[in-house]
């Protein structure tokens, strides 16, 4: 989808102009990809612009950072400050936030060390990611004929850019085929996850998600709806998923902070359920959306507000 540019972008603590946001062309991120990033929903409640778990999106940042050895100067509330203040300032609510730790300008190799670390954040206006507004619309999806990554090649708890070139296989192979999504398998053939999305399917009652050990990105939306349906009393496995599983599963849904819970209608055109959103789906769709949407209490503080400046004569 068109990427609709705003006014600023944080970068390293200072805000600067869309427009010079700019790398130089032998940055050590162009050449061997050594960035991890996130993605981050601010969505527009009634009290106005809030960040959905923040907290927890900026340590999963600085973990990745981390397992990728790449010093990080800022702490985490600077990151968080960051993304308040690029989001209060542009003034886009609700909005999709994107920040980037990576190596810039200053070696050349393999070895990174002497490329300094940058940190930028951005945000945009971004809709739904996956159907076309329907929440209760499903999406076909398919089994990619490329496998995620093995746990000993690239760690796959780190959200990083590099892993993404395997989510673009993913993605590309499905679309070309006429799909919405594809579904990666793990290095032993079981489900693990879509090309930027968890995964998640019922079956006689039981919530079933590929575990951490699945080359799984240890999703926030995915630990969202694990915290909701253990408050519901949906009893929940965490197990290794054969591939036919999701044939006969009664219900399968994507989750994601793009994507949000969105049901999955078929796969490898076979259909799931009765082909639309089944009711453990809908029951966490709707626990989900009345919490991001401000119609109930954030009763898990997953929420930073974002302070508004109100206009003259107000």
């Amino acid at each position: 989808m068109p990427l609709n540019p705003s006014e600023k972008i944080w970068h390293n603590g200072k805000l600067i102009n869309w427009d010079d946001a700019k790398i130089h062309i032998m940055s050590h991120v162009v050449n061997y990809g050594s960035s991890v990033f996130e993605g981050i929903r601010c969505y527009m409640q009634p009290q106005g612009p809030a960040i959905f778990r923040a907290a927890e999106h900026i340590q999963r940042l600085l973990d990745s950072a981390k397992i990728y050895r790449i010093e990080v100067s800022l702490t985490k509330q600077d990151i968080i400050n960051g993304m308040v203040q690029v989001v209060g300032h542009n003034g886009i609510f609700p909005c999709y936030i994107r920040p980037l730790i990576f190596r810039g300008y200053g070696e050349v190799g393999v070895n990174p060390k002497g490329s300094p670390t940058e940190v930028y954040i951005a945000n945009y206006a971004w809709g739904k990611y996956l159907g076309h507004g329907d929440p209760h619309e499903g999406v076909d999806v398919c089994i990619s004929s490329w496998n995620r990554l093995a746990p000993n090649t690239m760690p796959a708890m780190a959200k990083a850019g590099a892993n993404y070139m395997n989510s673009q296989l993913i993605k590309m192979e499905a679309i070309a085929n006429g799909y919405v999504e594809g579904i990666g398998l793990d290095v032993n053939g079981y489900v693990s996850e879509g090309s930027g999305e968890n995964l998640f399917l019922v079956k006689n009652g039981t919530l079933i998600t590929a575990p951490l050990g699945g080359s799984v990105l240890p999703g926030i939306t995915r630990d969202s709806v694990l915290k909701l349906a253990k408050e519901q009393g949906i009893p929940i496995a965490e197990q290794m998923i054969p591939r036919e599983m999701l044939y006969i599963a009664d219900e399968v849904f994507f989750t994601g902070t793009a994507a949000e819970i969105t049901p999955i209608r078929s796969v490898d055109r076979i259909q799931v359920g009765k082909g639309s959103a089944g009711p453990i789906t809908r029951q966490l769709q709707k626990d989900f959306y009345d919490i991001v949407n401000g119609k109930v209490e954030d009763r898990f503080n997953w929420f930073t507000a974002v302070p508004v400046k109100q206009p003259v004569g107000v």
